[in-house]
């Protein structure tokens, strides 16, 4: 698959990636490597990636622990702590290679970092290929609340390698799927209608899903690459979804939520909230209802917890003028952002999810 440039970055996939890098690393007179792993890809990709890589200077791993509740500032500290530790200086290169805590917070830390030093992301989630790899969004979290901190600065190089894939368990490849999905709903009806049929996609298919995903991404980023219009589109479900993703880490009682499992519960709900403001298509609504049920499943949400999970909205980074922006469908592809939602209506889609 052709290389695709996005961003100031160029996304190469599989073997001609590393054969970039190298090139890349052969001419860029860097003094040291730094790779940022968590404790699943240092078991599950390290020695992968290590062995496409040929580099004939000082290499350190940085691990750090692995999950959403460690992508803070206290994990940066100790990664900043560790390059001061190891010698690093303005000329040195951090590979992240992980999936979208690694990236995002490696790509915070390396571009804060002496003000800055270059950096590369290797993505190998599912999610952090199709979602973190394009648009340069780099960050943490402030607590329990979503993507609060954080710069929008691109990698130099991104290498999707879908050998990665076969290290994931079930749940996380479907959470890289709810992504792959909203690209669909918001921009392509044709290549939403070939997830219908999710329990049958095989790994050679997901290769060329990934490819048009990553090329749907990039030509909304590249066209408003700092959010102030059409990207905001990209958080189709993503309200709802980090509202509910924030109260189900901040709540001991409640089962492990991957993003992407939020996701799909919020995009059920603003299909349903479409519905009712911008005149989408009752039947579709319901379609993607049981698409997304069928394949990700009932997650209970009582009806004493949508206040709380709606006071969680007052967060989401689209916000503006004390108003909370949902982006909506008129149609699938057809996407409206900007939208004001009352919370009748909120606590109706909440009930809509239920049944």
């Amino acid at each position: 698959m052709e290389p695709i440039e996005a961003n100031n970055s160029i996304i190469y996939f599989d073997h001609n990636g590393y054969a970039a890098l190298n090139s890349y690393i052969g001419n860029g007179n860097f003094s040291k490597i730094f790779i940022l792993v968590d404790e699943n890809t240092h078991t599950h990709c390290l020695a992968h990636f290590m062995s496409k890589l040929a580099a004939d200077i000082t290499i350190e791993v940085i691990e750090i622990e692995a999950g959403e509740i460690h992508k803070t500032i206290e994990t940066c500290s100790g990664v900043w702590q560790s390059l001061s530790e190891l010698d690093a200086d303005r000329k040195s290169l951090m590979i992240n290679v992980g999936g979208g805590v690694v990236t995002d917070l490696g790509g915070f830390v390396a571009c804060t970092f002496k003000r800055g030093i270059n950096y590369i992301n290797v993505p190998t989630t599912l999610l952090s290929m199709v979602d973190a790899s394009v648009g340069g969004k780099t960050g943490v979290d402030l607590g329990h609340l979503k993507n609060q901190i954080g710069v929008i600065s691109s990698p130099d190089i991104i290498i999707i390698d879908t050998q990665y894939l076969v290290t994931l368990p079930n749940n996380q490849m479907k959470s890289g799927l709810a992504e792959m999905l909203k690209h669909g709903l918001i921009s392509d009806f044709n290549y939403w209608n070939k997830f219908n049929d999710l329990s049958n996609l095989k790994l050679d298919d997901l290769e060329g899903l990934i490819y048009e995903s990553v090329l749907i991404k990039k030509g909304v980023v590249d066209q408003d690459p700092y959010e102030d219009n059409l990207r905001k589109t990209l958080n189709f479900g993503h309200t709802l979804g980090h509202a509910i993703e924030s109260y189900f880490l901040s709540n001991s009682k409640k089962p492990d939520l991957l993003h992407g499992e939020a996701i799909a519960i919020g995009m059920v709900l603003a299909s349903y909230i479409s519905v009712q403001l911008t005149k989408f298509p009752e039947k579709d609504a319901n379609h993607i209802k049981t698409i997304l049920k069928n394949f990700y499943g009932h997650v209970n949400i009582s009806e004493e917890e949508y206040a709380t999970i709606m006071d969680l909205l007052k967060y989401d980074k689209k916000n503006a003028h004390g108003n909370i922006n949902f982006v909506l469908l008129e149609a699938i592809g057809k996407p409206k952002i900007d939208c004001i939602v009352p919370d009748n209506i909120i606590i109706e889609a909440f009930k809509y999810y239920a049944t």
